[in-house]
């Protein structure tokens, strides 16, 4: 199957940068260093867009705002270089007709170049987002949060667990090879059978961070045999490394420089580096 334009995107833009971190750009308000969030998410993308292969915006936070919140969020995406990879992060799902409005939306709308996805209404509320056949579809797979496990980890009748189901499905839906998955890094075990069952397909990996995942573990188990498409997200630990409104983008630029060379000296130790 070859490539399509959105898994050419990601690959070109972890060329470029010599990265596999995404940030994941989460304007809480009650966090952020100034007051003004289009103020501090383009200071955040100005310090970061040379080492990063992605930019994760959380709908949430732009959503609690209002109309304030969404004209932000175009400002946002407006400042972020074309060739980084966007992933509107929404975890989107419902039955088919609904599951075409968010994903023209996210798409058509908001231009994004990948959205989360929720599965659990089946195929046909996935279907309309796969058929934006150049954007990028992130299932929900095995997610980072604690409660994660109260259904991912049920054990099916065939005697394995609904995330693997997950995965195996989505490997038959990736007709069009714009499918991913999110996996949390802090579930290194089962990242590493996603990984085995879905050997090609690009997984988010949240949970990096504030959320205590494993960044080595993540980056071994995560990626394919050769070192790609596993897309490293750190929200918090980036944005708020400080909260000195002097300073705070010096100090997300470097945490992000020290998660991207944590990152490729995994890779290097595995033979899987940039060169």
């Amino acid at each position: 199957m070859a490539n399509s334009a959105f898994l050419n995107k990601l690959d070109s833009a972890c060329r470029a940068n010599r990265s596999l971190l995404c940030v994941g750009l989460d304007p809480d308000l009650g966090r952020v260093a100034v007051a003004d969030i289009v103020e501090f998410n383009l200071a955040i993308i100005e310090a970061t867009s040379d080492i990063v292969c992605a930019y994760k915006p959380n709908l949430a936070f732009f959503e609690a705002l209002g109309l304030d919140g969404f004209l932000a969020l175009e400002a946002t995406l407006k400042a972020i270089p074309p060739n980084i990879l966007t992933i509107g992060d929404g975890k989107r799902g419902d039955i088919g007709s609904t599951s075409a409005a968010y994903a023209k939306a996210l798409f058509n709308v908001w231009g994004f170049d990948a959205a989360t996805v929720s599965p659990y209404l089946g195929h046909d509320s996935v279907e309309p987002f796969l058929a934006h056949k150049d954007k990028g579809v992130f299932l929900l797979c095995r997610t980072s949060n604690p409660g994660g496990r109260d259904f991912q980890d049920l054990t099916l009748l065939d005697g394995n667990p609904l995330f693997e189901h997950v995965a195996n499905l989505a490997g038959e839906w990736n007709v069009a090879g714009n499918a991913g998955l999110v996996v949390g890094a802090t579930r290194p075990e089962e990242l590493g059978r996603v990984r085995e069952l879905c050997p090609d397909m690009p997984i988010l990996i949240p949970g990096i961070g504030a959320q205590g995942g494993d960044l080595e573990a993540s980056v071994r188990l995560g990626a394919t045999a050769d070192g790609r498409r596993a897309i490293i997200n750190a929200s918090r630990s980036v944005l708020y490394a400080s909260s000195d409104p002097k300073d705070f983008a010096d100090a997300a630029r470097q945490a992000a420089l020290e998660l991207r060379e944590g990152i490729n000296q995994v890779l290097e130790s595995e033979g899987k580096g940039w060169s």
